[in-house]
């Protein structure tokens, strides 16, 4: 019995570090500058030149969002985090 409950509890601590490791301040940097990157290139395609990319750090549950600005030229930028495609407005 005791060596159930343990098998149990290492179970349930290996399946609730998954979404800890995931979150790691390395982890959240790196999406922070995936979706710069991305916002970056496709403001670029419409013709920005060199804005100036503000990314939200965490995002919401399903997208990365950021906003650019070059002069009197503001966007917003939503980038999917399964997909990795972004959108404009």
């Amino acid at each position: 019995m005791a060596l159930r409950l343990s098998l149990i509890v290492a179970a349930t601590v290996v399946a609730l570090s998954g979404p800890a490791l995931a979150s790691s301040p390395d982890a959240w940097a790196d999406f922070r500058v995936e979706v710069r990157d991305t916002c970056l290139a496709a403001a670029k395609a419409q013709g920005m030149t060199s804005p100036e990319v503000i990314v939200h750090p965490f995002g919401s549950a399903s997208y990365g969002i950021a906003v650019l600005r070059e002069g009197d030229d503001k966007r917003i930028c939503v980038f999917n985090k399964a997909t990795k495609a972004v959108e404009l407005t």
